[in-house]
């Protein structure tokens, strides 16, 4: 079962973290910026007020510190107006920077003012402020050209009532445009603090969204590999207490076969030192070579055991004539294979798959038919075919032996299992069922008791891991 990376989800949410750091702060300092232009445009506007006031009462008092008050007052919408011409002409500067300070914005507002100007002037809703913020800058220009005019005219003692009323009206209808302008400023950048809001609300929690369901899903692949361990370890678990057990009687077998042949040897040499025909000893000598053929079998069935459980699986093309051939020559020294007819029908040779499992498998199907075979029958046939069927490779060997009794058909594949120990190690079988599996294929037997034996092999015409 196959899971999707848990680094790309780890990798997804640290990218999403960040980002939302990123979106966040950037978004604070933005809204931040903002509060610094409505707050600058309070001391504008108050400014802007105040001047107006000073410059009315200059007008009918003629007072010089109405005048100088006019001019303190004024400077701080020029000097916003200052950093407006300043940051759209050169960018970020000390004039800039100055200007706004005149302008009574704090010290430390500055760097987000000058910021959002120089990087935001082009969206719609900072450049529709910028804009108003233009048209207040030059009906600023144009209450101090009157200021000026006014001052001019006191100075030369040249002002009549009918000027004071024309320049009384002239500043009123100033003012109430200024007013206009200032409260469409206002209003302008509360809308884009809204739709910023509203933007950063949305993205939020899109994000959050994101980084549950990673951690979600992380989560959910994290304890489906958990189960899953489970499972694998509880299966190889069930697999080392089946391989536990095999051990066992593997050695306890094992040990109790391997010294049985050697103490049947003791035993027979020393019936031997003791003989004095020599047709006893004969029989005697006879008698140990079948013991020591006993011994070979069964150190041969060992090295195959092994080699099935230990050889890696080498795919390769593999002549099934050869294998046949090479194994029914092995085995001409087993008691009557000599007698024995051999028929081949191979309608399959070359086949792509295993060929130390396959040679373990041939040699031990045709080294049982030969153990097994019915010397009482006039005429021992041992019949070899292959073929292919629906994909599989088939391979049947048949015999007319002794064949398996009913009550043995289902533990014949068994370790130790054997209808006659004196034929066999017991391994056999077991060995060609384990073999089989190895390469992905199924055995299969038939068989009635003095009539004979069918085993069918059947592989995969190729192997799937």
């Amino acid at each position: 079962m196959r899971f999707p990376n848990v680094f790309v989800l780890l990798l997804i949410v640290f990218i999403t973290c960040a980002l939302l750091i990123c979106i966040n702060f950037f978004t604070i300092k933005i809204l931040s910026a903002n509060r610094a232009y409505v707050n600058g445009e309070s001391h504008y506007s108050k400014g802007q007020k105040d001047a107006a006031r000073h410059l009315i009462t200059y007008l009918y008092t003629k007072d010089k510190k109405q005048w100088k008050l006019y001019l303190e007052e004024l400077s701080v919408p020029q000097g916003d107006g200052l950093a407006r011409k300043t940051l759209l002409k050169a960018g970020d500067n000390q004039i800039a920077r100055q200007g706004f300070l005149n302008g009574r914005n704090h010290r430390d507002d500055l760097d987000d003012l000058v910021w959002l100007f120089v990087h935001f002037k082009e969206v719609p809703f900072l450049a529709k402020a910028i804009h108003e913020w233009e048209q207040g800058d030059k009906l600023i220009f144009e209450l101090f050209v009157i200021g000026t005019e006014i001052d001019a005219k006191i100075k030369h003692s040249t002002l009549t009532p009918g000027q004071q009323r024309k320049f009384l009206e002239q500043i009123s209808i100033i003012s109430d445009r200024l007013t206009v302008n200032e409260r469409n400023f206002s209003n302008t950048l509360g809308a884009g603090t809204r739709k910023i809001k509203d933007l950063l609300i949305i993205v939020n929690i899109l994000f959050i969204l994101i980084i549950v369901c990673s951690i979600c899903l992380y989560y959910s692949i994290m304890v489906k590999r958990l189960l899953v361990s489970k499972k694998e370890i509880e299966v190889k678990n069930e697999n080392l207490i089946l391989v536990n057990h095999e051990l066992d009687c593997f050695v306890y077998s094992a040990s109790h076969d391997l010294r049985s042949p050697i103490t049947s040897l003791k035993g027979l040499i020393k019936i031997t030192q003791l003989e004095d025909s020599v047709v006893q000893i004969k029989d005697y000598l006879c008698l140990m070579e079948q013991s020591l053929a006993k011994q070979d079998q069964f150190i041969s069935d060992i090295i195959d055991y092994s080699k099935n459980k230990r050889a890696l699986i080498i795919m390769e093309p593999v002549s099934l004539r050869q294998l046949f051939e090479e194994a029914i020559s092995q085995l001409m020294h087993i008691e009557n294979a000599s007698r024995i007819k051999f028929t081949k029908e191979l309608l399959v040779d070359q086949i792509h798959s295993d060929s130390l499992r396959l040679k373990i498998i041939i040699s031990n199907l045709l080294s049982n038919a030969i153990k097994y075979a019915d010397a009482n029958k006039q005429e021992m046939l041992i019949s070899i075919k292959t073929s292919v069927n629906d994909g599989f490779n088939k391979i049947e060997v048949t015999d007319n032996g002794i064949g398996i009794k009913e009550e043995h058909k289902d533990t014949i594949f068994d370790m130790y299992f054997g209808t006659n120990k004196n034929k066999g190690s017991g391994l056999g079988l077991y060995i060609v069922k384990e073999a089989v599996e190895n390469i992905k294929g199924n055995i299969s037997v038939s068989s009635q008791t003095e009539i004979g034996s069918k085993f069918v092999v059947t592989i995969p015409n190729y192997y799937a891991t």
